[in-house]
């Protein structure tokens, strides 16, 4: 074991270091001591990079997600799909796929809304930038939005991949999140030849069977060629009730032209009957 003086240098030698501007520290073990030092500048980038984490200007990890240099949650909400309004909330999320009909459209936000619905409020030092693409390398970008939030409606069949980059216009810190994947789904329409408007509740109206189309117009006429009826794409599932002039027509044979267009650029010209049995 050291000597009383060898412990009395060694303390010396300790004291020496600090006024050089190193801190020490020793670990004695059967003769045995080990330096190991900091320079000062060394200290106060240790100290800098502490401040700057707690302060939340380096990424942290906190329940699994991440929550980025620039504070985003990008989420995209559905607003209408296949001609109608969806019956329950939808949101996506990047690394999310949602795969629907067309026309179909979403919402995107740079940050979730709060809980009572409203959207976050824009940072003035933020620059936020929307990509959408046909690859998910985002090489093929078709479209670019400089907006907090933006709406789109995907008419197309194929994938999409959408994504948002947020640029700190001060520190020039940027981010991207992961991509949304969207893929739309091949067209379809049948055109039934037959109904029965008796106020049973059961097969009342006449409807198309369709998905994917972003054009539609369907015409009845009886069969004099007189035009009964008319309906389009943004009414769609409301079909025909079987009137006229909100009169119901009487049972008999009826005659419908349906023109459409599918998003993945199918035409449609159907021709056919429509039978009335009440």
């Amino acid at each position: 074991m050291p000597k009383i003086n060898e412990w009395n240098e060694l303390r010396n030698n300790i004291v020496h270091f600090k006024t050089e501007n190193f801190y020490v520290y020793a670990d004695i073990r059967t003769e045995t001591v080990i330096f190991a030092g900091i320079m000062r500048c060394g200290l106060f980038l240790y100290i800098g990079c502490a401040a700057m984490l707690l302060l939340g200007n380096l990424p942290v990890w906190a329940g699994g997600g991440r929550t980025g240099l620039l504070d985003m949650s990008p989420v995209a909400i559905l607003l209408f799909e296949n001609g109608a309004i969806p019956e329950e909330s939808v949101s996506v999320y990047p690394g999310d796929t949602y795969t629907g009909s067309a026309p179909l459209e979403f919402r995107f936000l740079w940050k979730e809304p709060a809980e009572n619905g409203d959207a976050a409020d824009e940072n003035d030092n933020l620059r936020y930038e929307w990509n959408f693409s046909r690859d998910a390398a985002f090489n093929d970008i078709f479209l670019t939005r400089f907006d907090a939030e933006t709406i789109y409606t995907f008419q197309e069949s194929g994938l999409f991949y959408v994504r948002l980059i947020v640029t700190d216009t001060e520190t020039e810190d940027t981010e991207s999140s992961d991509a949304f994947v969207i893929r739309i789904a091949e067209s379809e329409l049948k055109v039934p030849n037959a109904f029965s408007p008796n106020g049973d509740g059961v097969n009342d109206v006449f409807r198309v069977k369709h998905k994917s189309l972003v054009r539609f117009n369907a015409y009845v006429f009886n069969r004099w060629g007189q035009q009964l009826y008319h309906w389009g794409l943004q009414n769609i599932d409301a079909g025909w009730d079987g009137t006229t002039h909100g009169k119901n027509v009487p049972d008999g044979v009826y005659f419908i032209v349906v023109e459409a267009e599918g998003a993945d650029g199918v035409d449609y010209k159907i021709k056919s009957d429509i039978n009335i049995l009440r």
